[in-house]
């Protein structure tokens, strides 16, 4: 099963050079939905249990749990196949983005971020509200260059233990950005977040502000902490860690700190679709009310 592992990595260095989940799934005549599952979940999972110690074939059978759209018997059955398939992609490369004058500095501005993200690399737990309860959500993050060292590359692990990878954006070691797509191709589902950089090397805690969509797709913010776990960039250690939702009964003295920060009135702010024709003063009089309830 040796294969499983080189698959994931294959893919992973795909998705870095831009290839997007859709051409890799028609490249494996295999359907997107799936791969997403194997991507996100499947592998990750498994490679985190081998790790912790579980045979290959029980790692197999835990991460193939977590899932209800892959066939175990189908994948074992085409791991060569896929693993050639995989090897024979390669990313299109075209001049059209450097007709963009945004998507040509961002680009810039991915390069120089590279050159100083050594101040903030390694694993970091993040602490904020989870927007589906009352619970305080611990998730890990890895912050590293990229393999060529060509951006800032950010994995990170969901409360419900699927990975998702984005890029960072450096600016003047006074703010960051952070920015993923939630869900795989075709769908289109950003999540950002803001992160100060405090004035000093090497910081243990970063704060900010986490922008996305939930599950309504209405947008909503909220504060987030990063707390530094280890300088460790290796992908190994962090996949041995897990994310989670706490409630205030479970937590720890320290966590309790970043539950009053992040999960307190005034610290969820959140936009939803009010039910009117009209579209005027009134319906954003109605929206907050609505949203007090």
């Amino acid at each position: 099963m040796e294969e499983l592992l080189e698959i994931y990595k294959r893919i992973e260095d795909l998705r870095n050079k831009g290839v997007k989940m859709k051409d890799i799934a028609d490249k494996t005549n295999m359907p997107a939905s799936v791969l997403s599952s194997l991507y996100s979940s499947v592998l990750p999972t498994f490679a985190r249990s081998v790790k912790k110690g579980m045979t290959e074939e029980e790692a197999l059978d835990y991460a193939l749990s977590q899932v209800n759209n892959v066939s175990k018997k189908r994948l074992l059955g085409n791991l060569t196949e896929m693993k050639e398939q995989l090897l024979e992609l390669e990313p299109v490369i075209t001049g059209n983005q450097k007709e963009i004058p945004f998507v040509r500095m961002l680009t810039e501005e991915m390069n120089h971020s590279a050159q100083e993200v050594y101040n903030y690399s390694g694993i970091y737990i993040s602490y904020s509200l989870s927007s589906s309860s009352d619970c305080l959500k611990m998730e890990p993050y890895l912050i590293s260059t990229s393999e060529n060292n060509d951006y800032v590359q950010v994995t990170h692990m969901s409360a419900y233990n699927t990975t998702h990878r984005g890029i960072g954006l450096l600016n003047n070691h006074q703010n960051a950005y952070i920015i993923f797509n939630e869900r795989e191709a075709p769908q289109l589902a950003l999540f950002t977040i803001y992160l100060q950089l405090p004035m000093y090397d090497y910081p243990s805690m970063l704060k900010g502000l986490y922008l996305s969509l939930d599950y309504n797709r209405n947008p909503i913010a909220r504060r987030i902490v990063f707390v530094k776990y280890s300088d460790s960039t290796s992908m190994d250690d962090f996949i041995e860690l897990k994310g989670g939702l706490l409630t205030e009964e479970e937590l720890t003295p320290e966590q309790k700190v970043y539950f009053e920060y992040t999960c307190r009135g005034g610290d969820y702010i959140k936009t939803c679709t009010v039910p009117s024709p009209h579209l005027n003063g009134d319906d954003l009089e109605r929206e907050k009310k609505m949203l007090k309830l």
